[in-house]
């Protein structure tokens, strides 16, 4: 490292302070040499919380951090990079300084602009000290792999790099968290880790025209509302009393984060946010997940047109008939093939098999996950803390896009749930999706 030297006619205060900057430098250089076994460690925890080895790690089998999982985006397929500390195929010739604006802005060593399908715009919001802990954890706590990922082929205009600059300067401006002091250090910790390693939004938050996140922070009234991802409904995490966290005490957030089981409606972790779960926060110390707790219930209520009104349980078995006397509309489908697992009046059979009166996802603005899990099946999380995972069958073969849309619209309408119907178009349209 060179001891950097002032220009001619350069001010002795910007001497000093390139002089500063390369000091600083070779303190970051010298720590990160001689991590010791708590960085490492602190490195290590940090890379659950950001979840790096979900995006990282191209499936079951495959070498940790060394890439090449395939991550769907709307304007096509991005593959995840080798963050391994090969120093060929993966980021063993990066400077902390190269980490950090990779992380942090999205800047990869060679300067090229890295796609936001890795949350960097979220990743600025965390410290020095935190990236400093990563840095030291990936160069010194992982394994090198030798291993080039796929490259990531993106139709014009979007395989011109170049122009995130722009899309950066437009949308990616959240800085280093600064705590609020009108609230208390729970809430503090509990929003760092959510609007920044956590990146909670990235999946969570609606994206505008350009694909940006609408929001970083509970400061705009879109942040955590619920998004269309790869094909899912990432669930609304506001104060929303039916389809949100309303109804949902911090404890029963808190266990659902470690286990994947639980919460009001006894719910289960299903799509995207099974990986979550497995490789993320069922690892996060318990105050960890108590902050992100308390942090989520602060959240404001979202106008949504969904609604939940609980009714006697002697009424609840009722609900399969009309006022009329003639059985609704899926009610007979339901009968015979859901109720089994999930009873006749819809309250499941907890932890391992979810309630669905009032359960927050059947009753989402969006009805995607709902139709999603009855056309492919699902499996609920792994976890240390939690039950024996149970699997939902396919019925993509047995029913067809009406029966499908019926049954829906069913369950979304019963036992207290109140929430818009399903059409078979937007079961068909979804099936069409999946089948590529």
């Amino acid at each position: 490292m060179k001891i950097p030297v002032a220009p001619p006619g350069n001010s002795i205060n910007q001497a000093l302070a390139a002089v500063c900057s390369w000091l600083a430098g070779v303190m970051v250089a010298t720590s990160v040499q001689a991590a010791t076994p708590q960085m490492l460690a602190l490195g290590e925890y940090l890379a659950k919380v950001a979840d790096c080895v979900s995006c990282h790690t191209a499936g079951p089998g495959h070498a940790p951090f060394a890439g090449g999982l395939a991550i769907n985006s709307p304007v096509g397929i991005i593959y995840s990079t080798n963050i391994t500390p090969d120093p060929d195929t993966g980021i063993g010739q990066y400077s902390y300084d190269d980490f950090s604006r990779a992380v942090r802005e999205g800047i990869a060593k060679d300067g090229r602009r890295l796609y936001p399908a890795m949350p960097y715009a979220s990743f600025a919001a965390a410290s020095d000290s935190d990236i400093q802990a990563l840095y030291a954890y990936f160069m010194n706590g992982v394994k090198a792999v030798k291993q080039t990922p796929p490259q990531t082929k993106l139709p014009f205009p979007f395989n011109q790099r170049w122009v995130f600059k722009f899309w950066n300067a437009a949308f990616a401006n959240q800085k280093t968290y600064q705590p609020r002091s009108d609230h208390d250090a729970q809430w503090n910790r509990g929003a760092y880790l959510v609007q920044g390693l956590g990146h909670c939004g990235a999946c969570h938050t609606p994206r505008g025209l350009a694909f940006q996140e609408k929001g970083y922070s509970e400061l705009s009234p879109d942040y955590l509302s619920g998004a269309v991802i790869d094909n899912w409904f990432a669930a609304n995490l506001t104060g929303t009393d039916a389809s949100g966290l309303g109804r949902w005490s911090e404890a029963e957030i808190s266990t659902f984060l470690e286990t994947g089981h639980g919460g009001h409606g006894s719910s289960v972790a299903f799509g995207s946010m099974v990986a979550v779960i497995e490789n993320s926060t069922q690892h996060l110390h318990k105050a960890d997940l108590d902050a992100i707790a308390h942090y989520l219930k602060s959240l404001s209520v979202k106008n949504v047109k969904t609604t939940y009104k609980p009714i006697m349980q002697d009424q609840l078995i009722q609900t399969a008939t009309a006022a009329s006397g003639f059985e609704r509309p899926g009610a007979g489908l339901y009968s015979g093939f859901c109720a089994k697992c999930h009873r006749d009046n819809g309250t499941g059979k907890p932890p391992h098999i979810p309630q669905l009166g009032g359960n927050s996802m059947v009753l989402s603005e969006n009805a995607s996950s709902l139709v999603r899990l009855v056309l492919e099946g699902g499996k609920a999380p792994l976890t240390r803390n939690g039950p024996k995972p149970k699997k939902m069958p396919s019925f993509a073969k047995k029913f067809s896009d009406r029966e499908i849309a019926d049954v829906v619209t069913f369950i979304r309408n019963s036992w207290g749930n109140t929430a818009t119907p399903v059409t078979p178009r937007d079961v068909a349209l979804l099936r069409q999706v999946l089948q590529k």
